[in-house]
């Protein structure tokens, strides 16, 4: 024997059912209230200018930190994790505050944002370099030692000068870049100091990151020995590509 709230009514709907329709319409208006209450929400997301929006994420280690003989695994995941990562989260802080600026801001505020943001985006962007021309070993090969070769004499001139360069930089903070000049077709160790100096539409080939967080818990003050770690750690086959792609 079925239970009255099986029995179907006149239109084949059983009590429990009608129930349910009841139940399901008294939701709808509370369903109705909260997309109006988000509304407003996408809304002022969707009017935040593209560049602005954030949402930069820090790429993983390309490499087994542990396996890089000369630069130990707690200094590159304190580098990773603390400098790349960081300067990410501040990127995606500073954005926000731009994208808040009123339109009656004062042009300092602007300025001084600006001026932030293109520190974070450069650091991200080195950072990812440098982090990718690392894991190999041997010396200059392929593309790179031909340039490198035509451009400075020999691959040891070349050698020479960009360990010079980042001896200049010991002690203190910045990167050495060798960087493709696309117009005369030339490579050069180009000397950039706080992620804001580089040639004007340059292509970064070879990355060394100078800043002491990058060898300082391993060397100390000792640049040279972590040059030496640096280049003894490179791998020659990314370095090259990114040498290839402009031609």
């Amino acid at each position: 024997m079925r239970s009255d709230g099986d029995r179907r009514g006149g239109a084949g709907v059983t009590r429990r059912e009608t129930l349910g329709l009841l139940a399901a319409s008294a939701a709808l208006p509370l369903a109705a209230a909260a997309a109006d209450a988000m509304a407003p929400a996408e809304a002022k997301a969707a009017a935040v200018p593209k560049v602005y929006r954030g949402g930069h994420t820090a790429k993983p280690l390309p490499f087994d930190p542990a396996k890089l003989p000369g630069l130990s695994e707690k200094l590159l995941r304190s580098h990773h994790e603390k400098n790349y990562a960081g300067a990410v989260k501040r990127l995606d802080l500073i954005e926000a505050q731009l994208a808040a600026l009123p339109a009656d801001a004062a042009p300092f505020q602007m300025g001084s944002l600006k001026r932030e943001a293109l520190i974070a985006a450069n650091s991200i962007r080195l950072h990812e370099l440098y982090f990718a021309n690392l894991g190999g070993s041997g010396p200059p090969s392929g593309t790179f030692a031909s340039q490198v070769a035509a451009d400075f004499g020999s691959v040891e001139a070349w050698e020479r000068d960009f360990r010079l360069t980042g001896l200049s930089l010991g002690g203190g903070s910045g990167w050495v870049i060798a960087t493709l000049d696309p117009e005369t077709r030339t490579l050069h160790n180009t000397w950039a100091w706080d992620h804001m100096h580089g040639l004007a539409g340059g292509v970064p080939v070879l990355v060394m990151d100078m800043y002491e967080h990058s060898y300082q818990m391993d060397y100390g003050a000792n640049a040279k020995g972590y040059i030496d770690a640096f280049l003894a750690n490179i791998r020659w086959d990314a370095v090259n590509q990114r040498l290839q792609a402009p031609r």
